[in-house]
C-alpha cells in the first residue's frame, strides 16, 4: 500500500459478539509467563485458567454446539503453572504446552464434551529450568521451538531424548519467539535489549541481531509479511510503542508508533493474507488494528475496538474458520477474568452474505505439512500447499476415518490423525496412532454388533430423568411484591436472606435496631413509598424461620447471642412490634443459624460462634441440650427426615451426625468439603443419603453424597458445577427426590435428580434469572399448582422486590393428574408429636395426603388412545391422475377461491350521497 492507494481493508470494522455469544464459565486471573494465555484452533481454544496453580487448561469449541451454547472443560496438564501453549498447524486437535515444572507436553484432545486424554503423547524434558515459550513450525511436522529461560531450542518430537539445536543463549530473560513465514529464520526479543534473527540449520548464533530495544521491560516480537518484523514494548519513558523492523537490519526501526500509556504488555497478532495487525494490551479494554505495508507509511491505523473487559489474554482464529460470506476477514478471541468474548473484523461490502468477494480471501495456507521435521533440518524449504476460502472449493469432511487423512477431513470428536512423531513420508506405511480415548466406542474404526451399539448408546446418553426438562418460569408480574426499599444484603452466609411460609414472608431491613419487614402472600403489588411496619428486632439480624406447624411464630437470631421469637397477629402487621413473645438465651457470642424441628412443636436447634450446637423447648423457653464437638465455625444443619438425627457441616472440614437424645457427642464423623469458603447439608434419598454442597480445594462449587450409615468413608459420588464465591443453597424435594441449588448473587439456578445409585447426580435443565438474585427460598409442597405440573415453586428476593418462581415439568395430558410424578406429600403443618414426647424418646411421622384434586384423573388411568396415522399412505401420492382430472381439481380450486360470482359485491350496499349536498 502507498499514501496514495486506497486499500480494500481501511474500512475493516470491528464487531463485538453479543453477551449471549460469550464463552462463559470462565476462570482466567493474572498470569506470570510470557505467553499470550490463549490459542485457538480451528475447531478448538485452549486457554490458562487460575486453578490448580495454573496447571489446568480450559478448553471449549470455536463454534457453538447445536443449542448454541459451548462446553467449558478443563485438562490437567502440569504440575506447575502453564506458561505457553500452542496448537498445531496441521492437527486440529493437537496441543502441545510448556510449564515451570520444566517439561514439554503434547495432547491429542478431544471435543470438549468428550472426555479428554489423561496423558500426553509426548513429554519432553530439556532440563534447562522454567520453560516460557513455545512454537510450533508454520511448514514442518513435528517441530517445536522452546523457549527456556535465555535460550531457545528447537525440538523434533520424534526424537525425545535431545533437541535438534540449542541456539545461543541470550544476556537475560528471554521474552518472545516467532517463526517466519517460510520456516526459514526464528526472530527473539529479550530483556537484554537485544533482537536476534536465526538461521538454527545454519549456526547457533544469530545471523542478525542488534541492541535496539529502549526498555528491559517485557517485549514482543512477531514476523508479518515479507522480510518485516514487528515489536512491541516500551521506550525510554516507559511509554508503550509499535516498532517495525527489516530484519537484514536491524540497528534501525523501519518505523514507530506510540501506544496509549499502561503497564501491561502489548500482545500482537497479524494476518499475511490482509496484512492486518491487531495489537491487544494486556489489562487494557481496547484492541487496535493497523494496516502493514512494505513502504510508506508502513504503519496506518484502521480501527479501535473498545471491549467491556479487561484483556487477559488473545487469540486469532485460523482463516478456515471464518465466516467468509459475512465478509469476516479476522476473528480474534479475547480471554478476561470471566468469559472469552470473540471479535469478529469484517469488511463492509454490498451483497455480504450473499456472494463470495474473492478479492478480500486470497488463497491461505492448507493443513498439510510440506515435509517432515526431518526434512526440514536437512535442508528443505518447502511451501505447505494453500488452498481457497470459497466455500464451494473446501474439500468435504470425510464420512468415516481412513488412514492418512489429515486432521481437517476427520468429524468431530477426538483427534484422529498422524501422532507428531510420525512424517508425511512415512504414514502411508505406519498406521496412525491415536489418544487413549480415540481408540475406543463408534470411532475406532470397526462397526460394532447391535448389542455393543446400543450399549454404547445408552452409556453415551446416561440415565434419562423425567425431569430433565423442567423449566424455572417467573410468575406474573401480579404475583409480585414490588418496591421493597432498604433490605438487607449483607446477611450471613449461613443465612438464606430471608424466609417464607404458606402465608408472609419475612425480610431484613437495612435500618437500623434489626428491623424486619413481613408481607402477606395475599397482597402482592407494589409497596407503598411511606414508611412500613416492622418488627423490632433491637440487634442485627443473624438467621430467622417461620415455626413450621403455626405460620404466625417467627425465631429470629440476634447477634447478641440471643434468640426472640415473635407473634405476627393474623391478618399481618399493622403497626411496629416492639416486644418478643418469647427471648431465649445461652450461647456466648453470635448464632450463624437457626432451625426448627420437622416433627415436634416448640423444638428449635442453633449454632454458635462459641462452637456450640444447642437444642430448645420453646414452650419452656429452656435450653435441653448442648452438643458439642465442632472444632470451628458451624456451615450448616438439618434434620432427619424422621427427626431422630442432626447434620452438621463444619469449617474444620468435618460432617458430623448427632443423636441428641442419647449423646451430646457426634455419633458419626468423616471429611467433608476440602474448601472453607462455606457450605451446607440435606439429608436426601429416605434420609439414607447426605447431600453436602461446598467447595474443593480449588474454590470451585460442588455437591458431595455421602452415605449416612458410613459417614466416615467420605463422600460416595460427587460432582462440580462451577467457580463462584458463593456457598450453594441446597432445597431438597423428597417427593421427586430432585435438588434446586443456587448461590446468593447469581443468576442461574442449578437442578439435579439424585438417586441412590451410579451416576447418582442426574442433571437437568436449569433456570436463569434476569439479574442476580439476593436469595429463592421455596413454598411447602401444597403451594404448587398440579394441573401445570409444578414440582416446586420458590420465591426469589431481588433490590427490590419478591418474584415467584415455578418449576414446572413439560406434559402433554396436562388435564389428567400426573400422578408419576405426584406422590402422597407430607401433611408438614401438623406436628406429629410434642416437644416433651420428643424428648422422652419418642417418635412420630407425619401422614400423608394425595396432591390429586377431586375433579382430576390420574394419567395412569387415562383411557388408551388409538393410533392416528399422521400422514396418509404412500398409494394415495402414488396415484397416478390423467390430465383431466388434475384440470378438474384445478379449475374447482380456482373457483371456490373466487367465490359466488352472483353475489352482490360490497360496494352496491353502500350508500350515495344526494344530488343536492354536492357543493356547486
Amino acid at each position: 500500500m502507498n499514501r496514495f492507494k486506497t486499500s480494500k481493508f481501511k474500512n475493516t470494522t470491528p464487531r463485538i459478539a453479543k453477551k449471549d455469544e460469550w464463552i462463559s464459565d470462565v476462570s482466567a486471573g493474572s498470569f506470570s509467563s510470557q505467553g499470550n494465555h490463549i490459542k485457538a484452533s480451528s475447531k478448538l481454544v485452549a486457554f490458562n485458567t487460575d486453578q490448580a496453580g495454573g496447571g489446568l487448561v480450559g478448553l471449549t469449541s470455536v463454534t457453538p454446539g447445536s443449542n448454541g451454547q459451548r462446553t467449558v472443560a478443563q485438562i490437567s496438564c502440569h504440575a506447575d503453572l502453564v506458561t505457553d501453549m500452542d496448537f498445531s498447524p496441521f492437527d486440529a486437535g493437537l496441543l502441545a504446552t510448556c510449564s515451570a515444572d520444566e517439561m514439554v507436553k503434547l495432547w491429542h484432545l478431544c471435543d470438549p464434551e468428550q472426555e479428554q486424554p489423561s496423558s500426553p503423547e509426548v513429554t519432553l524434558r530439556p532440563g534447562q529450568g522454567r520453560l516460557e515459550l513455545l512454537h510450533f513450525h508454520p511448514t514442518s511436522s513435528g517441530l517445536l521451538a522452546v523457549g527456556a529461560t535465555r535460550s531457545p531450542l528447537i525440538w523434533d518430537t520424534s526424537r525425545q531424548d535431545a533437541p535438534l539445536a540449542a541456539l545461543e543463549q541470550h544476556g537475560d530473560q528471554l521474552h518472545s519467539l516467532s517463526w517466519k513465514r517460510d520456516g526459514s529464520l526464528l526472530a527473539s526479543s529479550s530483556k537484554d535489549k537485544m533482537l536476534r534473527v536465526f538461521d538454527p540449520r545454519a549456526q547457533l548464533t544469530p545471523v542478525q541481531s542488534a541492541k535496539s530495544l529502549q526498555n528491559n521491560k517485557d517485549s514482543r516480537i512477531l514476523w508479518a509479511k515479507d522480510d518485516l518484523l514487528v515489536t512491541t514494548g516500551f521506550d525510554m519513558m516507559r511509554g508503550r510503542e509499535v516498532r517495525l523492523w527489516d530484519s537484514r537490519k536491524l540497528s534501525s526501526s523501519v518505523n514507530s508508533v506510540s501506544l496509549s500509556s499502561s503497564s501491561g504488555i502489548v500482545i500482537p497478532l497479524f494476518d499475511e493474507d490482509t496484512g492486518l495487525l491487531l495489537l491487544s494490551g494486556m489489562g487494557d479494554s481496547g484492541i487496535d488494528c493497523f494496516e502493514v505495508s512494505s513502504s510508506e507509511p508502513f504503519l496506518s491505523q484502521v480501527s479501535h475496538c473498545l471491549t467491556d473487559n479487561s484483556t487477559r489474554g488473545v487469540a486469532m482464529v485460523p482463516k478456515t474458520a471464518l465466516d467468509v460470506m459475512s465478509c469476516e476477514v479476522m476473528r480474534v478471541l479475547q480471554l478476561t477474568n470471566s468469559c472469552i468474548v470473540p471479535i469478529s473484523y469484517q469488511v463492509p461490502r454490498k451483497h455480504s452474505g450473499q456472494e463470495f468477494h474473492e478479492d478480500l480471501y486470497p488463497d491461505t495456507v492448507g493443513t498439510t505439512p510440506a515435509m517432515s521435521a526431518e526434512e526440514w533440518w536437512q535442508g528443505g524449504n518447502q511451501q505447505v500447499e494453500k488452498v481457497s476460502l470459497h466455500p464451494d472449493k473446501r474439500p468435504k469432511p470425510a464420512a468415516k476415518q481412513t488412514p492418512g487423512k489429515k486432521e481437517s477431513d476427520q468429524p468431530h470428536g477426538c483427534s484422529t490423525s498422524s501422532s507428531p512423531l510420525t512424517t508425511p513420508s512415512s504414514s502411508s506405511s505406519a498406521a496412525p496412532s491415536r489418544s487413549p480415548s480415540s481408540t475406543s466406542g463408534l470411532s475406532s474404526g470397526f462397526v460394532p454388533s447391535p448389542s455393543q451399539s446400543s450399549k454404547n448408546i445408552q452409556s453415551l446418553l446416561g440415565t434419562a430423568s423425567k425431569f430433565r426438562h423442567i423449566q424455572g418460569v417467573v410468575m406474573h408480574r401480579d404475583t409480585h411484591i414490588t418496591n421493597i426499599r432498604n433490605l438487607n444484603l449483607t446477611t450471613p452466609g449461613e443465612c438464606d436472606g430471608f424466609c417464607v411460609n404458606s402465608q408472609r414472608v419475612a425480610v431484613p431491613l437495612a435500618i437500623s435496631g434489626g428491623q424486619i419487614a413481613v408481607f402477606e402472600r395475599s397482597e402482592p403489588g407494589r409497596l407503598p413509598d411511606t414508611a412500613l411496619p416492622t418488627i423490632q428486632n433491637s440487634v442485627n439480624v443473624a438467621d430467622m424461620c417461620w415455626d413450621p406447624f403455626d405460620p404466625h411464630t417467627l425465631a429470629v437470631a440476634g447477634e447478641d447471642a440471643k434468640i426472640r421469637v415473635w407473634r405476627v397477629p393474623k391478618g399481618g402487621l399493622k403497626e411496629t412490634i416492639t416486644d418478643p413473645e418469647l427471648i431465649v438465651q445461652g450461647h456466648t457470642e453470635k448464632i450463624y443459624s437457626i432451625k426448627f424441628h420437622p416433627l415436634a412443636s416448640g423444638l428449635l436447634v442453633s449454632s454458635s460462634y462459641d462452637l456450640t450446637v444447642r437444642l430448645w423447648n420453646l414452650e419452656t423457653g429452656e435450653q435441653v441440650r448442648l452438643l458439642t464437638g465442632h472444632q470451628d465455625q458451624v456451615f450448616g444443619m438439618a434434620w432427619s427426615p424422621d427427626g431422630k438425627l442432626l447434620a452438621t457441616v463444619c469449617k474444620d472440614g468435618k460432617v458430623r451426625i448427632y443423636d441428641p437424645r442419647k449423646s451430646t457427642a457426634p455419633v458419626q464423623e468423616g471429611a467433608g468439603p476440602e474448601g472453607h469458603r462455606g457450605a451446607r447439608v440435606v439429608w436426601v434419598c429416605e434420609g439414607r443419603y447426605l447431600l453436602v454442597s461446598g467447595f474443593d480445594s480449588r474454590s470451585e462449587r460442588g455437591m458431595y453424597l455421602f452415605s449416612a450409615e458410613a459417614l466416615s468413608s467420605g463422600p460416595i459420588a460427587s460432582t462440580f458445577v462451577n467457580v463462584s464465591p458463593s456457598t450453594l443453597i441446597p432445597f431438597y424435594d423428597p417427593d421427586t427426590r430432585v435438588v434446586i441449588l443456587t448461590g446468593k448473587g447469581d443468576t442461574r439456578v442449578y437442578v439435579y435428580e439424585l438417586v441412590p445409585e451410579d451416576p447418582y447426580f442426574i442433571e437437568c435443565s436449569s433456570f436463569n434469572s434476569s439479574e442476580p438474585h439476593k436469595g429463592l427460598v421455596f413454598l411447602p409442597k401444597t403451594e404448587c399448582n398440579v394441573r401445570d405440573v409444578e414440582i416446586a415453586v420458590g420465591l426469589m428476593l431481588t433490590k427490590t422486590s419478591i418474584e415467584p418462581v415455578a418449576f414446572r415439568v413439560p406434559r402433554v395430558k396436562k388435564e389428567f393428574f400426573q400422578d408419576d410424578v405426584y406422590t402422597d406429600t407430607d401433611v408438614w403443618w401438623e406436628p406429629a408429636l410434642a416437644a416433651s414426647a420428643w424428648l422422652s424418646g419418642s417418635n412420630g411421622q407425619h401422614r400423608r395426603i394425595s396432591l390429586k384434586p377431586k375433579d382430576m384423573t390420574p394419567v395412569s388411568e387415562a383411557p388408551k388412545e388409538a393410533p392416528v396415522r399422521k400422514y396418509l399412505p404412500s398409494s394415495v401420492y402414488l396415484e397416478e391422475k390423467t390430465d383431466e382430472q388434475k384440470k378438474d381439481e384445478l379449475l374447482s380450486a380456482m373457483v371456490a377461491k373466487l367465490g359466488n360470482m352472483d353475489d352482490p359485491l360490497p360496494q352496491e350496499s353502500f350508500e350515495g350521497v344526494d344530488e343536492d349536498e354536492w357543493d356547486d
